[in-house]
């Protein structure tokens, strides 16, 4: 039996602790096989800056789930509406084109593979946005909100991990270490991408060895953000 052809997208929603699993349960429930949750910080937009004088950091979760594009339309509705990413200040989530995965030999379809990922018909939606990945060391997290903010950014999330670069060359009785890392996500709307990455140049020294690295990916659509869709509207014109 031939098995149907179909592409996938990575659905990425960040929201406050305790609410992934509504998450979860509101993609399978509109087909969607499953996720994945990551922990993590970051500072939304209805959340203080400081605390007491001191940077804060509110605790959030990362859902991720790689959803067949056929599905995708209802799987959206189902999260919009179990988290009320409508509502200002309940969450955000945003779409990335998924080119190639591996690993999905159960399911009852073949994986259509992209050969470019510019090659996206018009029917995709764009709206605008860019996700920004920068992974510096820990504890410079705070550092690299306040830049993005400041930039035009509504704040961050951080996931913690480790790793090392080119100018680590950590070691613990005699044994290579990987040091803690910050990897900070920021969704940000195109026109002011730069303005972001400029200020983590000057704020954050990020292109001074050791400082850390920074990244652009493209993000098809987005949602929870729906303050924000009439100005990128206006600057993608």
């Amino acid at each position: 039996m031939t098995k149907v052809r179909k592409d996938h997208k990575l659905l990425v929603t960040i929201i406050k602790k305790g609410k992934a699993k509504k998450i979860m349960k509101a993609a399978k429930s509109s087909g969607a096989e499953g996720g994945t949750i990551l922990f993590g910080s970051g500072r939304g937009i209805r959340e203080k800056e400081k605390v007491f004088g001191l940077d804060a950091l509110y605790e959030k979760e990362l859902v991720l789930n790689l959803v067949p594009s056929d599905i995708l339309p209802s799987v959206l509705e189902s999260i919009t509406c179990e988290a009320k990413l409508n509502q200002k200040g309940q969450g955000i989530g945003f779409i990335i084109d998924i080119k190639k995965t591996i690993g999905i030999a159960h399911m009852p379809y073949e994986e259509k593979e992209k050969e470019d990922i510019n090659t996206m018909t018009d029917t995709v939606k764009h709206d605008g946005f860019d996700l920004i990945i920068t992974i510096v060391n820990k504890g410079d997290a705070s550092k690299v909100i306040d830049a993005s903010t400041k930039a035009g950014a509504e704040g961050g999330t951080v996931i913690n991990g480790r790793g090392s670069g080119i100018h680590e060359k950590a070691k613990l009785l005699s044994i290579a270490i990987e040091p803690e890392k910050d990897i900070v996500l920021t969704l940000i709307k195109k026109a002011k991408t730069k303005d972001v990455l400029s200020a983590l140049e000057t704020d954050v020294k990020i292109n001074e060895p050791g400082k850390g690295i920074s990244f652009v990916l493209p993000i098809e659509q987005t949602i929870g953000i729906h303050h924000l869709m009439g100005d990128s509207t206006s600057n993608n014109n």
